[in-house]
């Protein structure tokens, strides 16, 4: 059986033999074609590959989201594969429950009918979530750490900082499926698919990938003090944060728009954007009614 390999150079502690070794020793086949995901054209990829060809995603959720969103234009059935070596990996930890995590997961069913975001005039897939508030935050001050040194990211230290002082929260406008609410002092208005972002925060406990209408949740923490964000936050990681209803407020629906008072950073599957005012996630099934 031919697999061909598509790994990410620059995920979790980088690519190496021993990680090379270790994904091949989890594949049923000596057949193994490995490429670079950060290299590969995508209309040669498929021009090469046979239809009972399979392939290996080896990096973290910002690797899934890159192909997701790179052969989006692309038909082919092949059967895709997931294993994880990303720093968070909170695809995997959101369906660990249905996996055995020392083999390959089969991914196929969870690429289909995914939701999109548009930022600033651009439109794209996410698997996880769209974080944005203090999140956004911490990936900027993350990205930054990462361009002076390669020790690991301390993204606890960083909200910490943010909340203390670094971070100011937003005013927002947040409409769901045409119904428009204010909110002051929006710590985090996150949009997501599945359970979790950032590295095991939990901020939609009750959010399933993979439910019949395709609903997506925010996430609106909202109108506490610094002091009170920072004693109650540690909940997010349980997802036990939403018992304090007044200031965690969660909402289904297939529309989202967020719109915030002053420019604040988002995160894409834990890919950053800088100097965002607002955001616009759309469910399947409201986007299958756009294009017909």
């Amino acid at each position: 059986m031919e697999y061909f390999v598509l790994f990410n150079p620059k995920a979790g502690n980088g690519w190496n033999d021993e990680l090379k070794q270790s994904v091949a020793n989890k594949l049923d086949s000596k057949d193994l074609i490995f490429k670079d995901i950060t290299e590969v054209d995508y209309s040669e990829f498929f021009e090469e590959i046979e239809k009972d060809s399979k392939i290996v995603l080896v990096g973290g959720d910002g690797t899934l989201n890159r192909f997701i969103n790179d052969t989006d234009s692309f038909n082919f059935d092949n059967e895709i594969y997931y294993i994880a070596n990303g720093s968070g990996n909170d695809f995997l930890n959101d369906i660990k429950h249905n996996v055995d995590e020392n083999k390959p997961v089969l991914v196929n069913k969870y690429f289909e009918n995914l939701p999109v975001v548009t930022v600033k005039g651009e439109t794209k897939k996410f698997l996880n979530g769209i974080g944005y508030g203090i999140d956004g935050y911490c990936c900027e001050e993350g990205d930054k750490a990462k361009a002076k040194s390669d020790k690991a990211v301390n993204y606890t230290a960083i909200a910490i900082k943010g909340l203390l002082y670094a971070f100011k929260p937003r005013n927002a406008k947040i409409t769901v499926d045409g119904v428009t609410k204010e909110y002051k002092k929006v710590w985090l208005a996150p949009s997501m698919n599945g359970r979790f972002f950032g590295g095991g925060m939990m901020p939609t406990p009750d959010q399933y990938r993979l439910n019949a209408e395709r609903e997506i949740s925010i996430l609106v923490w909202h109108g506490t003090g610094k002091l009170k964000t920072l004693m109650h936050f540690p909940k997010i990681f349980e997802g036990t944060h939403t018992q304090y209803k007044k200031s965690c407020v969660v909402i289904k629906g297939k529309e989202i728009k967020v719109e915030f008072d002053k420019p604040c950073a988002l995160q894409i599957d834990g890919e950053t954007v800088l100097g965002v005012k607002g955001y616009k996630a759309v469910s399947a099934k409201v986007k299958e009614k756009v294009k017909n």
